[in-house]
């Protein structure tokens, strides 16, 4: 299009239209574009510099060729019942010659036809269900055309494939007049009119707007001579209505049209693109959040019920307390001043009604608390596997795996996967005896530090031996004085309280010192835990966070493209 012949407006329009087209398709090239939509673009956007394109289409022997004679006036492309078309032919300005090769599928004709020399014809291969490499290269050349005359026959007017075959056409929003050729095979007005009725209706239904639907007989329309009446061939009507569209300002508006046609298109299936692809992300960040509050619960209710299961050890400690209060009260008496001499005796009744089976217990409390929380931990990877496994089923995106290797899904599947399958492994191989182990060795080293171990095993009768002793040699001190008969009544119970406190203060110390070195134990393996699992699900995290910033930039930047694409739209239709 030579810009010498547009006004100053139309040169804005014009400069505008390009620079959109151009910020579409750098947008979309940063992003991911296929290569067919960054041909199509870049055609659009040379489309502007080119003549009107007028694409002529139907199925084979629908009468393509010889209409194009019809509207230049001779017989200059071959006509026939068979398929005479095997590749696109573009028809341009200039002496007749040999076809010119413009790529394997492309030939360019030339005719010193006056029509040729503002506008471009190009004659299509015949499409139907046989001919699918025909009907290929169509489709493709469709996005470049500025309008398009689908050509259907009367003798099967409107079929299947032509319907879906318009339906293709209809997408790239193009200028589309329809003529029913081959009229003169009818029995007359009437059943004309019937014909191009039930066109129109097809049509219409398949594009969602009325169009221009001509009646002709494109073989008469040469065979015509001037002295007959009227127009036996219908195709005065059709080429008045093209001179009328085609008239300098007519070529212009459609010319600035179908470039925006083209970049709306692409435009809108790209946005949607992105719209998918943020609703699946959305849904990935909630399953995200999921497992944040899971692993929120997991921590939270571990610790809750960690510390009911301390507690049991504490009531086995605190019921140690109260047998050894017992017993100082019944060992501590003046009736049994003989017993206390023998501190030996009174150590190991000490033992076995006091201290009795309380370090086994407080051992099996711990050792039930470490089955419990490496049974926790497994039970959480599970969690997190299911809940990831349950996002790779989705059905957007089993869809969109379809797409090329390095995409969107492609990328999101793989750290799916990987991510499902480093859990998965976590699980297979998470061995619950050497868990445990582990963490008894954790449990032991803290334990050890309050002095609570004794060859691998919990004795508290170190501790508790210590009190013992203290009440003995008071009572044997208490002899050798010679005071019993007058401190006696006094002493011993004062030494015994004093012996039942010590009792209560090293048995409360012990208690508080187990809890805290039993908790930071946990509280460490807890972490441990909790780390573990957000280090494997990290990579996906940031995907996530990363994948969706870039498609929000995408989604704000496209929709300004297409309401500027829009707003241009409005301006040159008006």
């Amino acid at each position: 299009m030579a810009l010498s012949l547009l006004n100053d407006r139309q040169t804005e329009l014009w400069d505008a239209e390009r620079g959109h087209i151009r910020t579409m398709l750098e947008l979309l090239e940063g992003w991911e574009l296929d290569p067919d939509d960054a041909a199509r673009l870049k055609q659009a956007f040379e489309q502007l510099h080119e003549l009107f394109l007028l694409v002529v289409v139907g199925e084979f022997n629908s009468g393509k060729s010889a209409l194009i004679n019809g509207l230049l006036g001779e017989r200059l492309l071959d006509e026939g019942v068979t398929p005479t078309t095997d590749r696109i032919h573009i028809l341009k300005f200039g002496p007749v010659g040999k076809p010119e090769y413009a790529s394997e599928d492309i030939r360019v004709l030339r005719f010193p036809s006056e029509m040729l020399r503002e506008i471009h014809i190009v004659d299509t291969p015949g499409t139907n269900a046989v001919l699918r490499h025909h009907e290929a290269i169509v489709r493709d050349f469709i996005p470049r055309s500025d309008m398009v005359i689908f050509v259907t026959s009367a003798d099967r007017p409107f079929t299947e494939s032509e319907r879906q075959f318009l339906e293709h056409i209809r997408q790239w929003g193009k200028k589309v007049v329809v003529t029913i050729n081959k009229a003169d095979i009818l029995e007359d007005g009437s059943a004309q009119q019937e014909v191009q009725a039930f066109v129109s209706e097809q049509v219409q239904r398949t594009l969602e707007f009325e169009p221009e639907v001509f009646t002709v007989s494109a073989r008469r329309a040469l065979s015509t001579t001037a002295d007959q009446s009227g127009d036996p061939s219908g195709f005065d009507g059709f080429k008045k209505y093209l001179e009328t569209t085609l008239s300098r300002e007519g070529i212009l508006r459609l010319k600035l049209l179908n470039p925006l046609g083209v970049a709306e298109k692409i435009g809108r299936e790209y946005l949607d693109r992105a719209a998918e692809r943020i609703r699946i992300l959305a849904d990935d960040a909630i399953a995200l959040e999921k497992v944040d509050h899971q692993l929120e619960l997991f921590n939270s209710d571990t610790m809750s019920e960690f510390g009911r299961h301390v507690d049991r050890i504490e009531n086995d400690l605190l019921q140690m307390q109260l047998r050894g209060e017992a017993f100082l009260d019944e060992s501590m008496r003046l009736l049994r001043i003989r017993q206390m001499l023998n501190s030996r005796a009174m150590r190991r009744s000490f033992e076995e009604q006091v201290v009795a089976d309380a370090p086994a217990r407080v051992e099996a409390h711990i050792q039930e608390i470490i089955d419990w929380f490496v049974e926790r931990e497994l039970r959480q990877w599970r969690m997190m596997t299911d809940e990831l496994e349950r996002r790779r089923e989705t059905d957007a995106l089993q869809d969109a795996a379809r797409e090329a290797s390095g995409g969107f899904a492609y990328n999101r599947r793989q750290l799916l996967d990987s991510v499902g399958r480093d859990a998965d492994d976590v699980i297979q191989t998470f061995d619950r005896e050497l868990e445990a182990k582990r963490l008894i060795e954790t449990v032991r080293e803290s334990v050890a530090l309050v002095g609570l171990v004794e060859v691998g095993a919990i004795s508290l009768g170190l501790i508790l031996k210590a009190v013992l002793t203290t009440a003995a040699a008071d009572a044997t001190g208490i002899l050798a004085a010679g005071l019993l008969g007058v401190l006696g009544l006094a002493i011993i119970p004062y030494r015994r309280g004093r012996a039942k406190k010590e009792l209560r203060e090293k048995l409360g110390a012990l208690r508080e010192e187990l809890r805290e070195a039993l908790g930071a134990s946990f509280e460490k393996e807890l972490d441990r835990t909790a780390n573990r699992l957000r280090e494997a699900i990290a990579p996906y995290r940031r995907f996530v966070l990363a994948e969706k910033e870039q498609l929000l930039t995408i989604e704000s930047n496209l929709d300004g493209i297409l309401n500027q694409l829009g707003e241009l739209k409005t301006e040159i239709e008006a």
